[in-house]
């Protein structure tokens, strides 16, 4: 089907106001009459709380308010649709790791406030303190929340069809042991947020969140409030990546404006961000996996324990994920998984693009190149005799509408020229490849409505206002929302205005997460489009006295089926709309609700969590210095099957950036934390990639045509990154023919495997 603006690769229609600097972030936000906030750390990672003296610091001039836990409301809280509240705003009786929040102070300037916090005396009784989650869930490990009886924070045990039949009807059985490190997201603006507080007690606060709706939700819940007094404005972000959903300093903001009677604006420091932000869950994975001779799986086992850090964010529910996703790659029925969230004195862990995928893919597909090379076939090979097809239920119970697994496979590995390379091999360079999933919205943790409303607002002078409750996050969410109401209603995308998040105005969207907001937020955006157009046909009918049903549209005119010559623009029919309403818009409502979906058995995580699920593969070939023991990618060939591409531009923007994010993931990147804190915390010390280190980039688009998302259309941003760190391990096994286990594979980790390897060989070793 032809169309003239979606399928188009179609710059962003907000560039021009980032890149002149006009575009307002969260950072840049500020308020007449502002006050500037800071908040005090814990020094230590795990004590009593014996005493905190603010009196110096609220006698300092400038200061204007200081709070500390005993200002705060008692009751403790949890983000949205986890079970176990263990947060408190600001540190109460306890702190629980080296950046816990203890206390906060508002003052006329940030260094007045900095000033202020050395004045803040607190004297600790210092505690036990674990940071490696199995020694957590050892008998006489400190305990961190004694209330709870455990460091367990939650924990999966289940079953599908008969692994011990499985594996006992293998030829083949392959076990490995894997390690995933702690990481942040650094999205280059830190958090940030204002708040101010009405006469009546109604709490505004802008923030660039990527879910203003949970941030409500949540937030009126730690602070004692109704949600209809909490309002969220969404601040445009300088990049998320999971890591901008509910979190801490926004109620401490609140609280500090609430007691100083004005607005108060709080920004983490990027030391803050690196001490107490919430980084991807750190995992180890204990896997074990059955074939037979001809490469078909036979049954998989898998234990997982998971860094759940001091306090409960979403690590819970990224361990479903992880516990789970994998296993829907392929045609595998037998499967026995264990799995635990562990309380740690460390930051609280959270999501990161992947939500969990990242971690179990890597073991998960790093243990079938063991089973391949068991087996003495292909890796590639492997995957395809496995795959899972359209229209397959998984053990899971995902349905798999739409599946172009295979297709990516083999397109991916082509781009990188996979037989070739496999054939006619180089020292220390060697090729790998891993295969990948993901959802288009999540029912696996929210026990509510996943769905997503629009409006579509088409004024007198035909300005057209599209109001999602998804925001965009920087990943061109706002430029597809246009695409797609542009498509409909016959304007040019630009001429479409898409309004930040505001939870007074905006219709419900649970936010930007789980590759839901194309899909979701999409569908909805199309069909209150669909709607704007359909009661702008009436009022053509009307100025062509003609009836609606035998009027067509195109090209931004409505015109009569049979008379094509009898036509009337969207533009005057949008000002005669307007006046037979008394000077009222038109207002296209649209409404998804997904398909077919359901909330995931809370025992047995089975059902169908999700109406369209994107699928990825990733070849890469690497080298490895065996001097150094440095890994350089030198080409990345991605294949995603996104269902449809509505902004083909955007979409090859986004695998590049992803695959970019999983080149620090495998090779450089991770926060080192212990008893003084985050050791690296700065970008002098935490390694992210280089522009010098980027390899040659091969995105392919693979358009698998999903039922149920808008033209057709899947998540994609997520599944950028979630093959990568296995992709660049099996390459390195190809290249050495060392199995690494463990991420990020550093030089210095590299050099000391290869030396290992030589000293088993009796070869010398390297002086690298």
């Amino acid at each position: 089907m032809q169309r003239r603006w979606v399928g188009k690769g179609i710059p962003s229609i907000v560039a021009a106001e980032k890149v002149t600097g006009k575009m307002v972030f969260g950072t840049d936000f500020a308020l007449p009459g502002m006050l500037y906030g800071k908040v005090l750390r814990s020094t230590v990672p795990h004590a009593r709380i014996k005493r905190i003296d603010t009196t110096k610091a609220e006698r300092l001039l400038g200061v204007k308010a200081v709070i500390t836990g005993a200002d705060c409301p008692e009751h403790k809280y949890t983000v949205a649709g986890q079970p176990v509240a263990d947060m408190t705003i600001l540190a109460r009786e306890k702190v629980y790791y080296v950046g816990d929040e203890v206390a906060a102070v508002a003052a006329i300037s940030e260094d007045i406030a900095e000033e202020a916090l050395e004045l803040i005396e607190v004297e600790y009784e210092e505690l036990p303190a674990v940071f490696d989650p199995e020694e957590a869930m050892k008998e006489g490990a400190p305990i961190l929340h004694e209330e709870l009886g455990s460091n367990i924070a939650s924990h999966l045990d289940f079953v599908r069809g008969d692994p011990d039949e499985g594996f006992a009807s293998s030829d083949a059985i392959v076990e490995g042991h894997f390690e995933t490190q702690m990481v942040h997201q650094c999205y280059l603006e830190p958090h940030g947020a204002v708040a101010a507080w009405s006469g009546s007690g109604k709490l505004t606060m802008w923030i660039p969140t990527q879910s203003a709706t949970l941030c409500r939700m949540t937030y009126a819940k730690a602070l004692g409030l109704d949600p209809k007094d909490v309002r969220i404005i969404q601040l445009p972000l300088g990049g998320a990546f999971g890591g901008k959903l509910e979190y801490k300093l926004h109620p401490i903001v609140a609280l500090l404006a609430k007691k100083a009677g004005a607005p108060v604006k709080l920004v983490n420091s990027r030391r803050d961000e690196f001490l107490a932000g919430t980084p991807r869950v750190p995992m180890k994975f204990y896997v074990r996996l059955g074939g037979k001779k001809d490469g078909t799986f036979t049954a998989k086992e898998m234990r997982i324990i998971a860094g759940n850090g001091a306090y409960t964010y979403y690590a819970p529910p990224i361990l479903v994920s992880a516990a789970t996703r994998h296993d829907c790659l392929y045609r595998i029925k037998n499967i026995r998984t264990k799995a635990w969230a562990v309380y740690t004195n460390q930051p609280a862990t959270s999501c990161f693009r992947g939500f969990g995928n990242p971690q179990s893919h890597f073991a998960f597909e790093s243990t079938i190149d063991m089973l391949a090379h068991e087996l003495g076939i292909d890796p590639l090979e492997i995957r395809l005799r496995n795959a899972s097809q359209s229209g397959d239920v998984t053990a899971h119970g995902w349905k798999m509408y739409s599946v172009g697994l295979t297709d990516c496979l083999k397109k991916s590995a082509e781009a990188l020229g996979w037989e070739e390379k496999k054939k006619n091999k180089k020292p220390y360079r060697g090729v790998g490849i891993a295969s990948c999933l993901h959802v288009s919205g999540n029912r696996s943790f929210l026990p509510f409505f996943d769905g997503s409303g629009a409006m579509v607002r088409v004024d007198g002078d035909c300005h057209v206002t599209v109001y999602s409750g998804e925001p965009d996050v920087g990943q061109g969410l706002r430029t597809t929302f246009a695409q797609i109401a542009a498509e409909e209603l016959g304007i040019p995308p630009w001429d479409i205005e898409v309004a930040l998040v505001d939870t007074e105005i905006s219709p419900h969207g649970l936010g930007t997460y789980a590759d839901r907001a194309t899909t979701l937020g999409g569908n909805a955006v199309r069909i209150a489009a669909m709607d704007a157009k359909r009661q702008l046909r009436e009022t053509a009918a009307q100025i062509l006295g003609i009836a609606a049903g035998e009027i067509s549209f195109g090209d931004g005119m409505f015109y009569s089926s049979d008379d094509p010559e009898r036509k009337v623009s969207l533009a005057e029919t949008a000002r005669k709309a307007s006046y037979l309403r008394g000077g009222a818009p038109i207002v296209g409502h649209g409404t998804f609700i997904p398909p077919d979906v359901v909330m995931i058995d809370p025992k047995t995580k089975y059902g169908n969590i999700s109406c369209a699920y994107p699928f990825a593969v990733h070849a890469v070939e690497v080298e490895v210095d065996p001097e150094t023991g440095n890994v350089k990618v030198l080409k990345f060939a991605a294949a995603h099957d996104l269902g449809y591409a509505i902004n083909p531009l955007a979409s090859e923007g986004q695998i590049e950036g992803g695959g970019t994010q999983g080149i620090g993931y495998a090779l450089r990147e991770e926060l080192v934390t212990g008893s003084l804190g985050t050791e690296n915390a700065s970008f002098r010390a935490y390694e992210i990639p280089r522009a010098s280190e980027m390899p040659e980039f091969v995105p392919i688009l693979v358009e698998s045509n999903d039922p149920n998302g808008p033209y057709g259309a899947k998540g994609l941003g997520e599944p950028a990154l979630n093959a990568t760190a296995a992709a660049i391990a099996n390459a390195i096994f190809d290249a050495v023919g060392i199995r690494v286990t463990r991420i990020p594979v550093t030089p210095e980790r590299m050099l000391n495997l290869l030396n290992e390897k030589l000293k088993t060989e009796g070869k010398p070793l390297s002086s690298g």
